[in-house]
């Protein structure tokens, strides 16, 4: 069975889909799948493409096995829509002729989205290798990006509107990151094969009783410190900025420190910010490898997870939240709907506040300071509740059981 995955975003970038993708295609391969990979010329967070990869149109390497196809693709620090559709259409453009020219035929050919566009590339190959697609989908595009407002031209909604539903229709198998655009894509097309396709975690990577027990130490936090993490981009749509008030309301407690690690166009904003406020229990750490995370994770007292308050965020569930629970640290969680279903009712792994409410996010904070054996049970139930639920061998071994059959029963 050969299997093609094509993602604008893959390792070495860092973030959520080039993790997620990475550890599906690996365990996929382990599992007699052969794997190859179309992809772009490594740029993201920052996007300036990586040194190595500078000015080329087409490099050929291999990762941990699996067969790595980079094409050429524009990036710009400007984020205004023409130059993210700049960005977007020139690797739907050269993934395209990529694909014609150094990849084999394929049975399947698995498309990430967002973005959407990249579908036109995926659904293009799938007809000239008469492969079967598989359209996955991580955020509801176009009805994210009109929602945040990151696209208000009418003629652009409605053109991706369609491109959307043909691509549903084409596929052969749809998957969803989360069960509510599972339900959203079942409700609108009843008759295609939706299935939930969930992110998750090593366990035996994020080993809460494996890890280096000298990063606080390193970073100079005192032995009484409880240290509150936020890891991952400082954008708009996370809303940090409650961090900051509700570290401004906590600074009397000299014990309880903030640590944000990572990278994003709020970075500046937000570093200026804690300044003009005079927060000395706030600290900027920039990104650092994923196999430093654990022994971060694992050095904190609990992660904060907040995402703005928006309709449209009730069906995310931050990557984030797995490698704490894995650790068994337990979450303070600002996400509505899906996500505190999940790991707050039935996973009792942390607590919740209102998304945006500095209030009660500090509340949390406090509570978790001055209930340490809370703390560890919430923590205790976080790795247990994880590990049965979205252990990254039973995601890809579900997966790989969807493609045999997707091979002999759908049309």
């Amino acid at each position: 069975m050969k299997l093609l995955f094509i993602t604008q975003y893959f390792p070495p970038e860092v973030g959520a889909p080039q993790n997620r993708l990475y550890e599906l295609a690996i365990r996929l391969q382990k599992a007699g799948v052969d794997v190859s990979v179309l992809t772009a010329m490594p740029n993201y967070p920052k996007m300036v493409v990586h040194d190595e990869y500078r000015g080329k149109k087409y490099v050929y390497e291999e990762m941990q096995g699996l067969k790595i196809h980079r094409s050429w693709i524009y990036v710009s620090t400007d984020r205004s829509i023409i130059k993210r559709l700049l960005n977007y259409f020139s690797f739907v453009y050269s993934s395209y002729f990529t694909g014609l020219r150094h990849i084999e035929t394929s049975d399947f050919i698995f498309c990430e989205s967002p973005p959407l566009f990249l579908g036109i590339t995926a659904y293009l190959l799938a007809w000239h290798k008469n492969a079967k697609l598989i359209f996955n989908v991580s955020d509801l595009w176009p009805e994210s990006a009109e929602k945040l407002g990151l696209v208000t031209n009418n003629a652009i909604l409605l053109a991706a509107t369609w491109l959307e539903e043909f691509l549903y229709r084409k596929s052969a198998l749809i998957t969803g990151q989360t069960q509510g655009i599972v339900a959203n894509i079942k409700s609108r097309f009843p008759q295609k094969n939706v299935h939930w396709l969930p992110n998750g975690v090593d366990l035996d990577y994020y080993n809460p009783d494996n890890y280096d027990a000298n990063w606080r130490a390193k970073n100079g936090f005192a032995k009484d410190d409880l240290v509150f993490l936020y890891a991952g981009i400082l954008g708009h749509a996370q809303g940090l900025e409650i961090i900051l008030k509700a570290a401004d309301r906590l600074r009397e407690r000299r014990n309880i420190q903030f640590v944000l690690i990572g990278d994003g166009p709020e970075r500046a904003s937000l570093t200026a910010k804690a300044k003009e406020l005079g927060l000395e229990n706030v600290r900027f750490f920039a990104p650092v490898p994923k196999k430093e995370m654990p022994d971060i994770v694992r050095a904190c007292t609990a992660t904060i997870i907040p995402l703005k308050r928006l309709e449209l965020f009730k069906g995310a569930i931050p990557s984030k939240i797995f490698e704490s629970l894995a650790m068994k640290k337990p979450i303070l969680l600002g996400v509505d709907g899906e996500a505190k279903e999940l790991f707050i009712t039935q996973g009792k792994s942390g607590l919740y506040f209102t998304p945006e409410s500095v209030e009660e996010l500090a509340e949390a904070v406090a509570y978790v300071a001055g209930h340490p054996e809370k703390a560890r049970q919430l923590g205790e139930n976080a790795r247990k509740y994880v590990g049965d639920k979205f252990n990254r061998n039973r995601i890809a071994s579900e997966f790989h059981a969807l493609l045999i059959a997707a091979g002999t029963n759908y049309e």
